[in-house]
């Protein structure tokens, strides 16, 4: 099996498209949008004892007919059906592809680049990607059927993540004093 190995770094290296990518530490609208969707996923696992939730939590994604590489997602969420509990404590960096994952969209960020992480999420096996784009405030959807994008008015769901709900409006609020 290929793998493709980078560096431990402080921000992360991901590689797309051919070449290793840094992460760039967020801004605070980023930030916020992250923090917010984190904190309701891992409250919706918790509840749920479904899984585990956690950001910038690398992956060694492995699509099929292509090299393993490491993604981390701005938030992933990993079932205990695909990977249980007692394996995921001693994993730190998970050989399968996330059941659900956020990116958040950030100013440097190239379409190419998202497409592309999108595109290996889907055929490694991950269910849901949710994309974050916080200056247009919406959320879109992709999933083996296809896309939808979500207002500020909507709210995220999905049948991989039965009862989780988050209204789109709450990951651009900024909390008030």
């Amino acid at each position: 099996m290929r793998e493709i190995v980078l560096p431990e770094a402080k921000p992360a290296f991901e590689w797309v498209n051919g070449r290793a990518l840094q992460k760039v530490s967020p801004k605070r609208r980023h930030s916020l949008a992250q923090t917010v969707f984190a904190a309701a996923l891992l409250a919706w696992a918790g509840a749920q004892r479904a899984g585990m939730a956690g950001t910038e939590w690398r992956f060694r994604i492995m699509p099929e007919g292509e090299v393993r590489r490491p993604l981390v997602p701005d938030v992933a969420f990993l079932s205990y059906r695909r990977m249980p509990y007692k394996e995921q404590k001693r994993t730190e960096e998970p050989g399968i592809a996330p059941d659900a994952v956020v990116e958040i969209r950030s100013p440097s960020d190239r379409w190419a680049d998202i497409a592309e992480k999108i595109r290996v999420y889907l055929k490694a096996g991950t269910h849901v990607i949710f994309f974050v784009d916080p200056k247009r405030q919406t959320v879109t959807v992709y999933d083996p059927s296809g896309e939808r994008t979500l207002g500020p008015n909507d709210t995220v769901r999905h049948a991989t993540l039965p009862g989780f709900e988050l209204p789109v409006r709450e990951l651009f609020t900024l909390p008030q004093p």
